[in-house]
């Protein structure tokens, strides 16, 4: 089952977890699914220019000190969670916290790889800019997610750009020691490996969207995802979801507009509220495409 096939079916990950319980648990996790999110973190666009991060900042403190509070934090890590305590023990070892400010730079594309990245809270925004300084999100990410997974492996470069849009809690496994570590646990190895076939299973299902699907059912299908997370207001521009859909802005106000007056949506300011979650899961043609 496609990750868009879960959330329309309320369904959460295999830790029984969103991506972003591990943030607040106390309060989220009273949720029942994706649909009954009491309040979300709104997705916020990067209005001004980001600021890159300083080498020198108070968040880059290892944490051994302590480490039984992050073996706790890192089992509500849907990436971390099934990992035996032991082996969280060791993750806490090397762990490191980093804190982002909003519109804050993690890396830019080309940079070094330094590390792996997990997001206990906030959100991030993957994506590239031109020359002409033409930018395109390939990904929001938010509490729960992993990202750098690509350059930690390979050791070249970072392949796309991480700015935060809201202020963001990381733990950093810097690259060295996550790396001797991975030689000596095999239960990582196997949980990376996971997660490289999930982004790749993800890319084939964006590749055969773009390809079969119309341009409303993909606008559609990335509606439903940031509201499997965000609840059914979600802050967002029409530029974020032309770059998240694969369509130009035009596109996705036209459309935005006539779902309005069918009153499948409401349009605010940066923003919009979806009132017929059935109905958009209509429009996204769920079943359409093989994965």
């Amino acid at each position: 089952m496609t990750k868009i096939q879960s959330i329309v079916h309320g369904e959460t990950s295999s830790s029984g977890q969103s991506r972003h319980d591990c943030g607040k648990r106390s309060r989220r996790l009273v949720r029942a699914g994706f649909w009954t999110v009491p309040v979300w973190p709104s997705v916020r666009h990067v209005t001004q220019a980001p600021t890159r991060a300083g080498k020198t900042r108070t968040g880059g403190r290892r944490m051994n000190d302590a480490a039984p509070r992050i073996v706790s934090l890192l089992s509500a890590n849907p990436f971390f969670a099934g990992l035996a305590e032991d082996t969280l023990a060791k993750i806490a070892g090397i762990c490191r916290h980093r804190r982002l400010a909003a519109r804050e730079v993690l890396f830019l594309k080309g940079d070094p790889s330094d590390g792996l990245y997990a997001i206990r809270r906030g959100l991030i925004r993957i994506g590239t800019t031109d020359e002409l300084g033409q930018q395109m999100t390939m990904n929001l990410v938010g509490g729960g997610d992993v990202i750098g997974e690509i350059a930690l492996l390979d050791g070249r470069s970072r392949t796309a750009d991480a700015v935060a849009m809201e202020d963001t809690d990381m733990f950093f496994l810097p690259r060295r020691d996550f790396l001797t570590l991975l030689d000596c646990e095999p239960s990582i190895a196997q949980q990376l490996i996971g997660l490289l076939c999930a982004r790749l299973r993800d890319v084939i299902e964006r590749m055969e969207e773009t390809a079969f699907l119309p341009a409303a059912a993909r606008l559609a299908r990335r509606i439903l995802m940031l509201a499997a997370d965000y609840g059914s207001e979600i802050h967002v521009s029409q530029e974020e979801l032309a770059s998240l859909a694969g369509v130009t802005r035009e596109t996705v106000n036209r459309q935005l507009q006539g779902w309005k007056r069918a009153g499948f949506l409401a349009l605010g300011r940066g923003r919009l509220t979806i009132h017929d979650i059935d109905q958009f899961r209509a429009l996204a043609k769920i079943g359409t495409v093989r994965s």
